[in-house]
C-alpha cells in the first residue's frame, strides 16, 4: 500500500515484500514533471541526472520496458522504493512481481492522484506499507486488462472466449534465477501472469475431467466446463473487468472456471470429430485446408454444410437481422437417469428468446434430446448493437448455463 504525506492510501501488490521497510515517509518524486516522457518510464538509464536518491519514485508502466526493469533503474540510481502506476488502458488490473527494491503497482486513477498531490505541494512525502498476502478479496476474480477478447473474427458465430481460468500473479516453482537468468539456482519460486498461466489451468483441469470421466469426448468436457462457470465473484456480485464494470462475454466468456461443479455438469453438448466437418465445410474453407486441420481427406462438396450457429455449441453467437432465426442443440444426461430440468431465460435486450420443448424430461443415462431455439427482434432492438443473455436448464440440483450474445444488424 502506498501512503501519501497527506494521508491517503492506495492499495497495491508486489511480490517482494521487506519487513524492514520503514514506515516513515520519505521524499516522493515523479521524473515525468516536466514534460520528460523518458524519465517517467524509468527505462535504463532514463534517471541519469534526476535526484532520485533516498526517494520513493513514480514510475509509468509501458513504454515496452518490463515492469522489474524499471525497479532496477530505480535502485541502480539510488531510489529507495518505486511506486509504479498503470497506463489508462490497464485500469485497475496489477500484478504481483518479484522486484528488486521495495515497490508497488497500484491503478491508473491511483497514479493520477498520485501526481496531483505531488504537484500540491513543495515537499510531496510516502511511504509503502507492506501487508502481507491478503486472502478472500470480495472482487476476486478479476478479468485482467491483458485478457484476450471477443468477438471471433474467424468464426463470429462461435461465441469467443469460452472460459476464464486463473492467470494473474500465479505463484509456481521457478528454475532460475529470479533476475532471469539461464543459470539453474536452486529451487525457488517465482510469480506469473498471462495466457501462459490459464492455460496450463485448464488443461489440468480437462485432465482432471478425462480422468474422472474415461467415455468422454474433448467437446463434452468444454461443455462441462462451460456450462457450470462461474459469473459472480466472492462478493455474489458480476466479475468485473479492469475498468471495474461488469465484464462482459467478450472478456469473461461462459465464465470463470469452476472445476467441482464441471465434474459434475448434469447435461453436456457433445461433438464427435465427424461433427465439425459441416461446420468447417460451412466456414469456406478449401478440402485441402479441411483436410490438413482434420488429417484426413475431405470432399466438401459432398458434405451438408451448416451455419456456424448450428454447430453443437455450449454457447449462442448470432448476427440478428430483421428476420427471427432458429437454431437446434443436442443435450445429453450425464446426471441420473431420471431427471428434470425446467427452463430460464435471461433475455438480451430487444430480443426476444423462444424455446422448445421448455422443459426436458431423462429417464436413462446418455439419453439425448434436441431443443430449437428461436431469436427475434423485437421493438426495443437497437441496431448496431451486442447485447447478452443467458438460456439455463435447470434441475433440483444444477443450473446447465449457456452464454448468448446477439450483434443486432
Amino acid at each position: 500500500m502506498a501512503k501519501l504525506g497527506n494521508g491517503m492510501e492506495f492499495e497495491g501488490e508486489s511480490l517482494f515484500q521487506p519487513k524492514d521497510f520503514p514506515s516513515t515517509q520519505l521524499l516522493l518524486i515523479y521524473p515525468g514533471n516536466g514534460g520528460n516522457s523518458s524519465a517517467s518510464l524509468c527505462g535504463p538509464g532514463a534517471l541519469k541526472g534526476v535526484d532520485v536518491k533516498g526517494k520513493i519514485v513514480l514510475c509509468e508502466r509501458g513504454g515496452g520496458i518490463s515492469r522489474i526493469e524499471k525497479g532496477v533503474e530505480v535502485k541502480n540510481s539510488g531510489g529507495a522504493a518505486m511506486i509504479l502506476m498503470n497506463e489508462e488502458a490497464d485500469g485497475f488490473s496489477t500484478l504481483a512481481d518479484p522486484h528488486v527494491l521495495p515497490a508497488t503497482h497500484v491503478s491508473y486513477a491511483a497514479g493520477l492522484q498520485i501526481k496531483e498531490y505531488i504537484n500540491s505541494t513543495e515537499t510531496p512525502t510516502a511511504t509503502i506499507l507492506f501487508k502481507g498476502t491478503v486472502i478472500g478479496d470480495s472482487s476476486a476474480p478479476l478479468m485482467a486488462s491483458f485478457s484476450s477478447r471477443g468477438p471471433s473474427l474467424a468464426s463470429p458465430g462461435i461465441l469467443k472466449p469460452d472460459i476464464t481460468g486463473p492467470g494473474v500473479s500465479i505463484l509456481a516453482a521457478w528454475p532460475y534465477f529470479l533476475e532471469n537468468s539461464t543459470v539453474p539456482s536452486e529451487p525457488t519460486f517465482n510469480i506469473i501472469s498471462g495466457t501462459s498461466m490459464s492455460c496450463p489451468h485448464l488443461s489440468g483441469i480437462a485432465a482432471l475431467l478425462k480422468a474422472s470421466h474415461p467415455d468422454w469426448t474433448p467437446a463434452a468436457i468444454k461443455s462441462a466446463i462451460m456450462t457450470t462457470a462461474d459469473i459472480l465473484n466472492l462478493g455474489n456480485k458480476p466479475i468485473m473487468d479492469q475498468t471495474l464494470s461488469p465484464a462482459d462475454m467478450f472478456a469473461l466468456g461462459a465464465g470463470h472456471v469452476n472445476p467441482s461443479r464441471a465434474n459434475d455438469p448434469g447435461l453436456i453438448y457433445d461433438l464427435q470429430s465427424e461433427d465439425y466437418l459441416p461446420y468447417l465445410c460451412g466456414l469456406g474453407y478449401t478440402d485441402e485446408q479441411v483436410s490438413v486441420i482434420v488429417h484426413q481427406t475431405v470432399n466438401c462438396s459432398e458434405i451438408e454444410k451448416i451455419l456456424e450457429g448450428q454447430l453443437n455449441y455450449p454457447s449462442f453467437s448470432i448476427i440478428l437481422g430483421s428476420e427471427s432465426q432458429s437454431f437446434t442443440r443436442t443435450v445429453t444426461n450425464v446426471g441420473e437417469a431420471t431427471s428434470s430440468y425446467g427452463l430460464e431465460i435471461y433475455n438480451p435486450e430487444g430480443i426476444d428468446v423462444i424455446v422448445q420443448p421448455d422443459i426436458l424430461e431423462f429417464t436413462e443415462v446418455n439419453q439425448k434430446i434436441i431443443y430449437e431455439v428461436t431469436f427475434r427482434p423485437n421493438n426495443y432492438a437497437q441496431k448496431g448493437t451486442y447485447k447478452q443473455g443467458y438460456l439455463n436448464w435447470v434441475s433440483a440440483k444444477r443450473v446447465v448455463t449457456s452464454p448468448i450474445s446477439v450483434f443486432l444488424a
